[in-house]
């Protein structure tokens, strides 16, 4: 654990400290959690650093532990002005002191969570981009090796070190998830495992530990995980070759072939002509949009009525709505999926008439907490007793893209318009209908050769 000392407080987010408390201190030390911010009230007041880990730290410094609601970065920013205070509170009295008191009566102004979140982010950015530089010039400068670091320092420990400073505040939500799940899995495969000690052969078997209980993919995903914060050790010369050149990628066999269902033009269409479309937005509505635009469901969800760009038929997607948590709204899954995905006349005069008199920043879909599985029922229902395959709502992003698909529309314009990051994923999830369009186009190649006189 970090044992911090105004001395450690000479830059504005400490990662490391020139002690670490022990197991016996730890017992009797005040400690705060990560995204604690420290301040020194003693000598050389108005100090600031935010820790990125469980911490402790001696009697000249205070400490502010924000709640969820407030982002840390942001109060990081502001502490600027706490300090000024400060320094003036000490100058004032007879020793240089801001006592705990005095500290906890300074008072501050807190925009709201969205502005606080823009500004912390921003900061947070800024500062990794400074960090990313600060590296490139020690390797310039032919610093291979941190002085004041041995490597001694558990792999996992690391890990998630890096994964706090670096991702944490910088991506969404669910991917922040599997990334700690892939801390857990890394501190049950090689809980011992320091990071000097990483190489070839000791990455290999945490990878083909995971492999023993996950597939191929997932073990892939893993290692990239993983791989990103090994490659940034190798850069700050903490490990001295790259451990994961030439893994090899294994997995379980998968039980049975996946293959994502879809629908068929007409059996699509006997499912939109089952939908319950009242002269209301509900949920049968929210269905009929999925499959006509190949929305993802968190990106319906999200949709409000100045979306809608009704006189040019455009639908502006830039945002999600985080129905697992029930959090609201949340940036895209990736850049790409900040798009204008073209409505047809029929969809522009439906939705123009159902959210006219609707709140224009309110998501249309939204008046309860809303789960996937109960839009999936309600799919279902409409699937069986119209006696057509039975498909997820996501089933129904699917079906809209292989409608494109098989209609001749290329691969990069369905890309954009499902929102993939690039083609190439487009491609991999839609292989077999790309295969079933290659075959129908050599046989077209043929004809048209044979129809060719010597």
């Amino acid at each position: 654990m970090l044992w911090v000392t105004p001395t450690d407080i000479n830059s504005n987010i400490i990662k490391t400290t020139a002690r670490r408390l022990s197991i016996k201190g730890e017992k009797v030390a005040r400690i705060v959690p990560k995204n604690t911010i420290l301040v020194t009230c003693i000598a050389s007041i108005g100090k600031n650093a935010l820790v990125l880990e469980k911490s402790s730290f001696n009697q000249q410094i205070n400490s502010l532990t924000p709640f969820d609601k407030y982002n840390p970065y942001f109060l990081l920013t502001d502490s600027v002005l706490w300090s000024n205070t400060m320094k003036q509170q000490g100058a004032a009295g007879m020793m240089q002191i801001v006592n705990k008191n005095e500290f906890s009566e300074i008072e501050t102004n807190i925009p709201s969570e969205e502005e606080q979140n823009k500004i912390g982010n921003l900061y947070k950015q800024i500062d990794n981009l400074i960090t990313l530089h600060q590296r490139y010039k020690n390797r310039r400068k032919g610093v291979d090796k941190m002085d004041t670091y041995d490597g001694n320092e558990l792999f996992y420990k690391y890990y998630e070190r890096w994964v706090n400073v670096y991702k944490e505040g910088a991506i969404r939500k669910s991917t922040m998830q599997k990334y700690n799940l892939s801390l857990k899995w890394l501190k049950k495969l090689a809980p011992k495992l320091k990071l000097k000690e990483v190489n070839r052969i000791t990455y290999q078997e945490i990878l083909n530990g995971y492999a023993e209980k996950h597939e191929r993919q997932s073990t892939m995903d893993f290692h990239h995980q993983i791989k990103a914060s090994v490659l940034d050790a190798v850069d700050d010369g903490y490990i001295e070759k790259d451990p994961t050149r030439k893994a090899i990628i294994k997995g379980r066999t998968p039980v049975r072939e996946k293959k994502e269902k879809y629908l068929n033009q007409f059996e699509l269409q006997k499912l939109i002509s089952d939908l319950n479309l009242k002269n209301s937005i509900n949920s049968d509505w929210l269905i009929y949009l999925i499959a006509k635009t190949g929305l993802r469901f968190s990106e319906a969800l999200a949709i409000t009525p100045k979306d809608f760009d009704f006189p040019h038929q455009i639908l502006n997607v830039d945002k999600t709505w985080n129905y697992k948590d029930n959090t609201g709204f949340e940036a895209t899954k990736n850049k790409s999926s900040e798009r204008k995905v073209q409505l047809d006349w029929q969809t522009v005069i439906q939705f123009s008439e159902l959210v006219k008199d609707l709140e224009p920043s309110s998501p249309i879909f939204i008046n309860d907490r809303i789960y996937n599985s109960t839009i999936n029922d309600l799919l279902a229902r409409h699937c069986k007793r119209v006696e057509i395959p039975v498909i997820s709502i996501h089933g129904l992003r699917h079906t809209h893209a292989s409608l494109l698909l098989y209609a001749g529309v290329s691969v990069a314009s369905v890309a954009h318009r499902l929102g993939h990051a690039s083609m190439t994923t487009t491609q991999k999830t839609y292989l077999h209908i790309i295969q079933e369009l290659e075959n129908t186009d050599i046989d077209k190649i043929m004809r048209a050769l044979t129809s060719l006189n010597s």
